[in-house]
């Protein structure tokens, strides 16, 4: 009963938001980024949200918590460090800078202003709207089976409640209402976590004993010829720390500054929610070893364990019934915020960079809303759709949509701010190079080595840049005067 009364509290709130933001979503500026007028807290839990979702509640906590152990802690502490304080201090500055400086709203506009390139948007915002689905449905698939486990319904109905959600506060108020529910929603997530990781560790006798009994649980869990090597490790660190400074919903959070003042503030505040958030998640993995055995795990109809049901049947079998609510609203919350994110850099895609960048150039704001919101619809669809499939794991999408797209991504984004030496053909070498690597590798590779192919498809656009660069036409004095005024 609880659990259905705070949810529908928070869908009260959300549609609440959804429909107060409309008056203030009237431009494609407002809809897409907030008029660039948002604070440090506000900045600070967009970014955080859309960081953590239910792959890394479900998916990524149930398999790297069993797989790993306590290792897995290490992938929560790498995104804190990494992929949350670093990319605020390192690019938060330049990127909101140059963005302004050239005019531009999304990484696909931002590529072809930054390299002169009539037709790299086009191939840009084509990668974002095809490989940002699977990272979509991944979300919806954890948050499926979680509502699974949370009311008993079936997983086909969860993913229509889901859709209907983030669907109705998400296309009424656009960005403005993704960023004011997120700063709710992420004071529910830092409540959640901190209250799932101490009710967990009490029931398994404390926080010396719980980590006792995960280490000698594992050693005879988990063979010796069945545990990750510290490069697998090492990989998962690096893609989901590293992989967020390339990927579009990430970097928009810098575009939306109110101004370089709050960087500092924004940054530390980041560092700490993904600090709780990673470090409660993982843990909460680990502890599988506590409650189960490897006879008690899920199991697939194949006879291979089910990860992504490992914490959904923890949760629900060990935290009280208000409690669970509560964290059912933790992985919601964090899961919402992340598909609205997603959502609309892939709505703006289609809409910003090919609708109006390349076939009515001089169509309205108020025509270009509208479009933003029905594209939006629309890929909330085919999420569903890629979801209800149930194709492979969470953590293989999520490893596969972050590997193209911070593959592609990165090194043009990352280089161009801060060289002036970077050319229009390194560009497009780091974009081919790196999606194709990442799309290679996790062919070749497999989906147990999908993490480690989309490391590697994001170092390889790093070394063939500049390479390229150094070789070809250099850019236009008066682009490089414009770009870096001020930087």
């Amino acid at each position: 009963m609880a659990s259905f009364v705070l949810l529908l509290l928070f869908l009260f709130v959300m549609i609440a938001v959804g429909i107060w933001s409309i008056r203030k979503t009237t431009t494609l500026n407002d809809f897409f980024l907030g008029g660039r007028n948002l604070g440090p807290w506000v900045s600070a839990f967009a970014y955080g949200t859309t960081y953590f979702s239910a792959v890394i509640f479900i998916g990524f906590a149930g398999k790297q918590g069993w797989s790993f152990g306590l290792n897995a802690l290490w992938i929560g502490i790498g995104n804190a460090i990494l992929g949350a304080f670093l990319a605020w201090i390192l690019f938060a500055r330049r990127t909101r800078r140059m963005t302004q400086n050239l005019n531009t709203m999304t990484m696909p506009e931002f590529l072809e202003a930054r390299y002169e390139s009539d037709h790299m948007k086009m191939f840009a915002a084509l990668l974002i709207f095809v490989f940002l689905l699977p990272y979509s449905a991944s979300v919806f698939k954890g948050l499926g089976h979680l509502f699974e486990m949370t009311f008993h319904i079936s997983f086909d109905f969860a993913l229509i409640i889901l859709i209907a959600i983030t669907g109705i506060y998400l296309v009424l108020g656009g960005y403005f209402a993704v960023t004011i529910t997120d700063f709710i929603q992420g004071f529910i997530m830092l409540i959640g976590a901190i209250g799932m990781v101490i009710v967990l560790v009490k029931n398994a006798g404390g926080l010396l004993p719980a980590i006792q009994s995960i280490q000698e649980n594992y050693v005879q869990h988990v063979p010796v010829g069945e545990r990750p090597s510290w490069l697998t490790i090492a990989s998962l660190i690096f893609m989901t720390s590293f992989g967020t400074w390339g990927l579009p919903q990430m970097v928009q959070k810098f575009y939306a500054l109110k101004n370089e003042g709050i960087i500092k503030k924004a940054a530390l505040i980041t560092t700490v929610f993904a600090l709780v958030i990673g470090v409660s998640a993982y843990m909460t993995g680990a502890l599988s070893h506590v409650f189960f055995s490897p006879e008690s795990l899920p199991r697939l109809e194949s006879g291979a364990i089910n990860f992504d049901m490992i914490v959904p049947i923890l949760l629900s079998t060990h935290l009280p019934e208000l409690l669970l609510a509560i964290i059912m609203l933790l992985v919601l919350s964090a899961s919402m915020s992340t598909l609205a994110s997603i959502i609309l850099v892939s709505s703006s895609a289609i809409v910003i960079d090919l609708y109006k960048g390349y076939l009515h150039k001089e169509v309205s704001d108020s025509h270009s809303v509208l479009l933003m919101r029905v594209l939006s619809a629309v890929f909330i669809l085919f999420s569903y759709i890629i979801s209800k499939m149930q194709l492979g794991f969470i953590v293989t999408l999520m490893s596969l949509s972050w590997g193209v797209l911070s593959g592609a991504f990165m090194a043009p984004y990352i280089l161009g701010i801060f060289s002036k030496k970077i050319t229009k053909a390194g560009s497009y070498a780091g974009l081919y190079s790196g999606a194709g690597t990442a799309i290679i590798l996790n062919l070749v590779l497999g989906a147990q080595n999908s993490p480690l192919a989309s490391s590697i498809a994001m170092i390889v656009p790093f070394l063939v840049v500049p390479i390229v660069s150094a070789f070809t036409q250099k850019p236009s004095q008066e682009l490089l005067e414009k770009a870096f005024t001020g930087i």
